[in-house]
């Protein structure tokens, strides 16, 4: 389906209901606007595209023209410790922290970095995009393959893991060397990616092999994957932020994108108020607004899909979600010595490749 068709559907739902919304609003809801008005502005650290959340923020400052809403976009690594360095100091600055870097936000809260907020549309939220009343996933975000539709005829696509891993080990010469991904080292993103997949099966290590056997590009970053597919010096691309391949594809007919059928991983942007948040009625109030239909529907017309239960279709194929949970397990990767392990067994695979080649 469209992005334009999809998006004017929610709006339509939006303003077809919002004028009972403002009917319904218990007093809290107004005890929490004039608060947030004293409070006069909320500060939020991100790594969504500062284009792509302005929008979201616009409508905010429309509806609320006293509060002044600062948003600042950083690396996920550099977006840790911006935060940690924050909270250090005798006055914190930051109010809302967002980030796809899903392990290190369930790290965030479990050390004590977030306050307990229960939103008005926590109701509307699947169970696992709630954690402790604290981390709450604004986006759902699922994962795809990107392909060069003149370096891969369709009948080659893989449609499995598995078939990606015949795929890399069927010694195609026209592959060497045309393969991205994601360098779990060197991004955040691809970490958590990795370590999804080997949760999900052990054969994540034969595809890895594959990988290895292809001498990888091996990248930071989403648009870097897309653009190597796009110029043809990469014919596919493995495990790529998929809304924003799908975006890319639109308007680029030299890119294919898949969802894998057996799996596919569904991420989230993870946001929770700061512990020590200066503007902590400004905070809730923004949050509840991005867990709202109508916020919803503006970070879907920017290709952030919401995570809203009842606006979960944007018809993107996804036939088998694998959701990934904000809770405590993802943290459990960030263990030094088990980031040491899962990285050197990617090193040693890859060592292995290069000298089988």
């Amino acid at each position: 389906m469209h992005r334009s068709v999809i998006a004017g559907i929610v709006l339509c739902a939006v303003l077809a209901g919002g004028a009972i919304w403002l009917w319904l609003q218990p007093q809290s809801a107004t005890r929490l606007q004039a608060d947030a008005q004293a409070e006069g502005a909320v500060r939020i650290v991100g790594n969504a595209d500062a284009d792509a959340v302005a929008p979201l923020i616009a409508a905010f400052r429309s509806r609320h023209p006293q509060l002044e809403v600062v948003y600042q976009d950083l690396q996920s690594s550099a977006l840790n410790q911006r935060v940690l360095a924050d909270a250090a100091t005798a006055r914190p600055t930051i109010d809302i922290v967002w980030s796809s870097a899903m392990d290190l936000q369930a790290k965030l809260i479990n050390d004590g970095y977030a306050q307990a907020y229960a939103s008005i549309h926590k109701s509307a939220l699947p169970a696992e995009a709630v954690w402790k009343d604290m981390g709450y996933a604004i986006t759902s975000t699922p994962v795809a393959l990107v392909y060069n539709r003149q370096a891969l005829s369709v009948d080659r696509v893989p449609r499995t893991h598995r078939a990606m891993q015949q795929l890399l080990a069927s010694g195609d010469p026209d592959l060497r060397g045309r393969v991205t991904t994601y360098d779990p080292a060197r991004s955040d993103l691809g970490y958590l990616y990795l370590t999804q997949d080997l949760a999900a099966t052990r054969d994540t290590y034969a595809l890895v092999r594959g990988l290895a056997a292809n001498d990888p590009l091996l990248v930071a970053t989403t648009a870097e994957m897309v653009d190597a597919v796009a110029t043809g010096r990469a014919a596919i691309a493995y495990n790529v932020v998929g809304p924003y391949a799908v975006e890319r594809a639109e308007t680029d007919p030299r890119l294919g994108v898949v969802f894998l059928e057996d799996y596919t991983l569904v991420a989230s942007r993870v946001a929770f108020i700061a512990r020590d948040a200066p503007h902590p009625a400004a905070a809730r109030l923004f949050l509840d607004w991005m867990l709202s239909t109508e916020g919803q529907a503006l970070l879907a017309e920017e290709w952030l899909p919401p995570v809203r239960t009842d606006m979960a279709d944007q018809g993107l194929p996804v036939t088998q979600p694998r959701v990934i949970d904000g809770g405590p397990q993802l943290f459990v990767n960030l263990d030094p010595v088990k980031r040491r392990r899962v990285l050197g067994e990617w090193d040693a695979i890859l060592a292995e490749g290069a000298s089988a080649r």
